[in-house]
């Protein structure tokens, strides 16, 4: 019988203040070695406050978090040469070309310079990179300077890398040439703690995630666990215009398991989408449009806390 391996990360009532304010309210997790392991929630929800405590850049206020085995408020330094941090805002040196930044990153860990350039070269090439290695930086488009940053925080080789909302901001190209770079990174097994607002995000890249929602986790699983948990398998759409959206109450019941009411359309959540789309004609309601849809961590997110994730 395989002995199960302990925790990359372990988090008890893990808690953060600020003065009166409460960023994370003590808060349970594990992380297990070799998984993708997400934070998903809206701005504000406390995902960077307990990113940056795991990351020893800001001090635990009360519960345990252990790291790597090791606790934080102890072994911070030890920690730091272990892990690779991908923060939200790029702090790339933009006095220096794209491949300087790794090797006088590199050594900040006290590679030698030969051998922080041999790992900046492969780092290039992973992250597709190399022809732009004499080029500035500040040039770069928003996606390779967030290609250049992951690469430069896996200068030191780390088992565990923190991501802090990794594609924020870009376009859907060069999110899904990370999500494929993040992809190959855990397949060499490195365990991957992101956090992300995106819950096509979430679904692509997380094994498993926790659901945050001011400063708390209000649930936790696979993707796949969370939509069956709490949703229903199609999502039926609807737009009607505004005047007939205030004549709605009562006309959908029956027709779904759940009806959402949103500013700007009605979700039907049902296990056949179309037979509902079907049954809302047969009342002779008629939306502006009509979507069928698969269910997501959104819906997911609505159901638990009533808001969408981007309110």
């Amino acid at each position: 019988m395989s002995v199960p391996q302990p925790s990359l990360i372990q988090a008890r009532a893990l808690t953060k203040r600020f003065g009166e304010f409460i960023a994370v309210d003590a808060i349970d997790f594990d992380v297990a070695p070799g998984e993708s392991f997400g934070f998903l929630g809206p701005n504000g929800a406390g995902k960077t406050s307990t990113m940056r405590m795991i990351g020893c850049v800001s001090p635990v206020s009360s519960g345990s978090l252990t790291v790597l085995g090791m606790d934080p408020r102890v072994d911070p330094a030890r920690i730091k040469a272990r892990i690779g941090v991908a923060p939200q805002q790029d702090s790339l040196d933009m006095e220096l070309t794209v491949r300087e930044n790794l090797v006088i990153y590199g050594r900040y860990f006290d590679l030698s310079r030969r051998e922080a350039g041999r790992r900046a070269d492969e780092l290039l090439e992973f992250v597709q990179l190399s022809d732009r290695a004499k080029s500035q930086v500040e040039p770069l488009s928003g996606g390779m300077k967030r290609r250049l940053t992951i690469a430069r925080s896996l200068i030191n080789e780390p088992s565990l890398l923190l991501l802090d909302e990794p594609t924020t901001g870009l376009d859907p190209q060069a999110r899904h040439l990370l999500w494929d770079r993040l992809y190959r990174l855990k397949q060499r097994g490195v365990t991957l703690v992101l956090t992300t607002h995106y819950m096509d995000e979430a679904e692509q890249l997380c094994d498993r995630l926790v659901v945050m929602d001011k400063a708390k986790i209000v649930a936790e699983g696979s993707p796949r666990e969370l939509i069956e948990r709490y949703s229903t398998r199609e999502v039926l759409e609807l737009r009607f215009p505004s005047e007939i959206m205030d004549t709605l109450d009562g006309q959908l019941d029956g027709l779904a398991n759940r009806v959402e009411r949103l500013p700007d359309r009605v979700l039907l959540y049902a296990d056949d989408g179309e037979a509902a789309a079907v049954a809302v004609h047969e009342r002779g309601l008629r939306p502006e449009a009509t979507l069928v849809r698969r269910s997501t961590l959104e819906d997911v997110f609505l159901r638990l806390t009533g808001r969408t994730l981007i309110d």
